[in-house]
């Protein structure tokens, strides 16, 4: 199963909901990858041009030389690099503070990949053949420093073929535009056949141009495939949040309605080695997302849709969260206080209670399948997840048996009932309640009821140890009547548990002094650890 902490919202520069297509149709990730790079370029290409266009001067004759030389009788070649130079650093500017959508930066890329062509090619051929020997024609002149300019425009910027080749034959023209202004202005002989040179750019900066629109289409074609291949439904792949053992989970957008989302999607080869254990484990993730559909609490995560790709992925669509789980957030910060971890715990319940009145039994409470979220004005709202193990009553409990009779674990060790881990047939929801009493513990001691053993071992433990109380785990202090709450949802025996979440809630509640958390102070935790 997916690690359910993947279901994080992710901030980033790409908006969510109604957005347009992309102008080069490529995925927003790539798209935003490649933003980035050409600012990196942009930067490099500034910094080596200055480096060449005053580093010599500078080192040679100091400050004052460059004054001299460059703003003299070279006024048009110089105005030309710096122009280049500045422009380079807006776009390195702008791909790092701006806003603007990466498909458009990239546009404003190809007007760089030209001007800069011109600045390369003003470097090395304004004055060039101050006097013009024909022998020359029959010397090998190199190869202009332009070409290496427009070959690696499509791979560090994709764009469109088309936009890619009309603005790689305007950088190979630099050259010989260059050629004829410094013919025009006397810095280059006369006689110098332009029509002549002009063949030495076809085989040269032009070759490169058309060599770039193939590359462009390389590249455009890959994205637009990969770009289909992540459309699931009616939701567009954004931004893988995480990975596991049987699939990914990705942040994702839907074609029309302004709603991001989290997509769960399963790998085909996850469901089963062979034809016929596949459509046992397709039916299980099925369930999941029918049991989860069929909960009305609002601390149970909402789901949107769910379905089969082409290829025989399955995926399920729920709703992306602001927060993080209580696994990671106590390896974060330690353990909670009293009143917080009350706060937190009755919200599970709400949603257990639910599940349980539906005639549902999670089977997997633990902290990672419980996020603390943001959710519009509140903070601290729980949502719980993941039902992939959920067991349902009546005459879906025999079906659920056998989706889950082929070596499909049935809960996580560390949080583990002892008629779990027996593998009884009279499976109720006082097995949630001793699962939420480990969530419970973690919460207030930092510390797993049994830790430190191989999964067997954590399994016999739960069924035959007594559990140290909770205070003596801890500095911190434990409210006894809290912790004897704890105690009881660890009991072996379920008749010796809480015996539904309602009561559970109800008894939490009840703890004098215990109920002072609220969003309030929520908030003011969340604006002190949790702001960017």
């Amino acid at each position: 199963m997916t690690h359910p902490t993947a279901f994080r919202k992710v901030t980033d520069s790409t908006p969510s909901g109604l957005t347009a297509p992309s102008l080069s149709g490529l995925p927003p990730d790539i798209l935003a990858e490649a933003s980035r790079r050409l600012g990196l370029a942009a930067l490099l290409y500034s910094i080596v041009y200055t480096l060449a266009m005053f580093g010599t001067h500078l080192v040679m004759e100091g400050f004052g030389s460059i004054a001299e030389h460059f703003l003299g009788a070279q006024t048009l070649q110089t105005t030309v690099g710096l122009v280049s130079i500045g422009l380079g650093l807006v776009v390195f500017a702008v791909s790092r503070r701006s806003r603007i959508r990466p498909d458009r930066l990239l546009d404003f890329g190809l007007v760089f990949l030209v001007v800069g062509a011109f600045g390369i090619a003003m470097a090395n051929f304004w004055g060039a053949y101050p006097e013009w020997d024909e022998r020359l024609i029959d010397t090998y002149v190199g190869i202009p420093w332009e070409c290496f300019w427009i070959l690696m425009f499509p791979i560090i910027a994709p764009n469109t073929p088309g936009k890619t080749l009309l603005a790689s034959l305007c950088a190979a023209s630099a050259g010989p535009v260059v050629l004829a202004l410094s013919k025009a202005a006397g810095a280059t002989d006369p006689a110098t056949p332009l029509g002549t040179l002009f063949v030495y750019f076809l085989f040269t900066t032009y070759l490169c141009a058309f060599v770039a629109f193939i590359v462009s289409r390389w590249v455009y074609r890959f994205g637009v495939k990969l770009r289909k291949a992540r459309e699931v439904g009616s939701y567009r792949l954004v931004e893988q949040l995480g990975q596991g053992g049987m699939g990914q989970v990705w942040k994702a957008e839907h074609r029309m309605l302004a709603r991001p989302a989290a997509v769960k999607l399963i790998r085909p080869e996850a469901l089963g080695a062979d034809q016929d254990g596949r459509p046992t484990m397709l039916r299980r993730f099925e369930r999941e997302a029918q049991a989860t559909a069929a909960l009305r609490s609002c601390h149970t995560i909402q789901l949107y849709d769910f379905g089969a790709t082409e290829e025989g992925a399955f995926y399920y669509v729920m709703e992306l969260l602001d927060g993080l789980d209580l696994e990671s957030l106590i390896e974060r910060i330690g353990p909670l206080p009293n009143d917080r971890a009350v706060y937190l715990l009755r919200q599970v319940c709400h949603s257990l209670g639910d599940a349980h009145a539906n005639g549902m039994i999670h089977r997997d409470v633990k902290p990672a399948n419980i996020y603390t979220c943001h959710l519009g004005p509140d903070y601290d709202f729980v949502k719980v997840l993941d039902f992939g193990l959920v067991k349902s009553t009546g005459e879906q409990e025999r079906e659920a048996a056998q989706l889950t009779a082929q070596g499909v674990t049935t809960g996580t060790p560390a949080y583990m009932a002892p008629e779990l881990a027996m593998a009884e047939d009279s499976i109720d929801a006082r097995a949630d309640i001793y699962s939420l009493g480990c969530v419970a513990y973690w919460l207030v001691t930092g510390h797993r009821v049994f830790e430190g053993y191989k999964s067997m071992v954590t399994i016999v433990h739960h069924v035959k140890t007594p559990p140290v109380p909770p205070s003596q785990r801890t500095e911190l202090p434990i409210d006894p009547r809290l912790e004897e709450l704890i105690l009881a949802c660890l009991a072996k025996d379920p008749a010796d548990r809480p015996q539904t979440a309602e009561d559970l809630s109800e008894r939490l509640g009840s703890i004098e002094g215990l109920g002072t958390w609220s969003s309030d102070r929520s908030r003011e935790w969340w604006d002190l650890h949790m702001s960017p």
